[in-house]
């Protein structure tokens, strides 16, 4: 399903998704979103949660979405389609749930993840592997601020997709809806999942998911 996005308009909307966790602390990952304008005002803020290791993120986002009760928002930023220990985001399904633009934003090449799916979820890796290879393929591409990103678009054509992420990106290559869902993502896990424990011990287990 193709959609028109009026990049021109102050009050385009953006939903940005990121997600906090760590394995050593259990197996609830934090999913955060962030609503932000155009003109860079943020008006929204959705919590939710998936299972680390599981397959589940899809439905989390979704779950998140509906719960905002908005329909003003034109379209979907992901930090990431592998989230959370290999929960892998079915975008396709993501898109048509939600009825929005949606983009995956990620940083770095990847010589990809087969062997992972396979060594770590020996049970369910074809299931798992299957969903990542519809995702489709990355496309590299230069924004404005002169980094390189890596983009799987769904709803939109590709031109039109690195325009929005170029409107949001004010420096570096994180666009500022991720960037702030990734903090907020980040808050709630310590705050919520794991408030009994030592900040110091947090971090995300993604070094070979965000590549990917």
């Amino acid at each position: 399903m193709r959609m028109r996005l009026h990049l021109g308009k102050k009050g385009l909307r953006v939903l940005g998704v990121a997600e906090s966790f760590a394995r050593e602390k259990g197996d609830q990952a934090a999913l955060a979103g962030v609503v932000m304008r155009a003109d860079g005002i943020v008006d929204g803020f959705c919590l939710g949660s998936c299972r680390v290791g599981g397959t589940d993120s899809t439905e989390g986002i979704v779950r998140m979405f509906r719960g905002l009760g908005r329909e003003d928002v034109n379209a979907l930023m992901l930090n990431g389609c592998v989230i959370s220990w290999f929960n892998v985001v079915d975008l396709g399904v993501l898109h048509e749930s939600t009825g929005l633009a949606t983009i995956c934003v990620t940083y770095d090449p990847s010589e990809g993840l087969k062997e992972y799916f396979e060594e770590y979820f020996p049970h369910d890796w074809e299931s798992r592997y299957s969903t990542y290879q519809r995702n489709g393929a990355r496309t590299r591409v230069k924004l404005r601020t002169g980094h390189h990103v890596f983009l799987r678009i769904y709803g939109v054509e590709l031109e039109e997709g690195l325009s929005l992420v170029n409107r949001f990106t004010i420096h570096g290559k994180v666009p500022e809806p991720l960037r702030l869902s990734k903090s907020l993502a980040h808050c709630f896990f310590r705050t919520v999942f794991a408030a009994s424990r030592e900040p110091s011990g947090l971090h995300d287990d993604k070094s070979r998911e965000q590549n990917a």
